[in-house]
């Protein structure tokens, strides 16, 4: 099933890569500046760390 929403993004995301040749650092170069430039405030959250269950410890101690 086609989704119109994602073929748009998939390709600006293409059209994007492409501007830059393909290179990464110059792609996320460009991304900080839009975002830096947008006005809209940025949200950096922490890693969540993961809980292992009893089942998971108790395999643990078994190896």
């Amino acid at each position: 099933m086609k989704n119109p929403l994602v073929d748009e993004i998939r390709k600006n995301r293409l059209l994007h890569t492409q501007k830059f040749g393909g290179d990464l650092a110059a792609i996320c170069a460009d991304l900080r500046s839009i975002q830096t430039t947008s006005g809209h405030t940025v949200v950096k959250l922490h890693p969540k760390k993961l809980h292992t269950s009893k089942r998971q410890q108790a395999a643990k101690v078994k190896q």
